[in-house]
């Protein structure tokens, strides 16, 4: 009885993990409003009534599936943080990773998920710097370390302000999704962030860089 009981609990977790990969795939691909719990029914070619089993309304499922795709980016960019030496490289490494998620212009998730579903929205706010902020400030250690960052610099400080100038490129009052490009605007800001923190070694790295992509 409690090895059936384990298979079933396997196989339900299993069809939740799918319906959840599978949403974000199209509310990433047509935005957060624009996919239905039909579609996803259809696309996974199983009964809507079976994806109510697992989430009690629509809005559960956008938030399981926007906390599925924030851990998948978390992991991707402590990945790079990690093995790459380089730390300028490295943020125009996880520039192309964010650029993935918020780059598709047309049907702008971020958009919608700002407007339609702000508290979900809020909360993954909440949670990147606690998320991610280690992370960056090994960014940082290694710039200076390296001799490409200043080693004046103060590391907690410029994490917030780094993550908050991040969330402000994101806000679509500021930067509407239809008059900004959310893959230039975010190098340009790279930009920015490093030109403040380099060395006259950081400098010129970061200008040959620039020059060869």
């Amino acid at each position: 009885m409690f090895i059936k009981f384990s298979v079933i609990s396997l196989q339900k977790i299993a069809m939740e993990k799918e319906i959840v990969q599978s949403a974000s795939l199209l509310f990433l691909q047509y935005g957060y409003k624009a996919v239905t719990m039909d579609d996803i029914a259809e696309h996974m070619r199983i009964s809507k009534k079976t994806i109510y089993t697992y989430f009690n309304d629509k809005t559960s499922l956008v938030r399981s599936a926007v906390m599925h795709v924030f851990e998948e980016i978390k992991n991707k960019i402590i990945a790079v943080q990690s093995c790459m030496d380089n730390p300028i490289e490295a943020l125009y490494e996880i520039k192309q990773i964010a650029v993935q998620v918020l780059g598709n212009k047309d049907k702008s998730p971020q958009y919608q998920l700002q407007k339609y579903y702000p508290s979900i929205y809020a909360e993954v706010r909440k949670k990147e710097l606690s998320a991610l902020g280690d992370t960056f400030k090994m960014n940082l250690q290694k710039g200076m370390d390296s001799g490409l960052f200043r080693t004046d610099i103060d590391i907690e400080f410029i994490t917030r302000i780094y993550f908050n100038g991040f969330r402000g490129l994101r806000d679509i009052e500021l930067f509407p999704p239809e008059d900004y490009d959310i893959d230039l605007i975010i190098g340009r800001y790279i930009d920015y962030h490093l030109r403040a923190i380099v060395t006259p070694k950081g400098l010129n790295f970061l200008e040959e860089y620039n020059k060869k992509v």
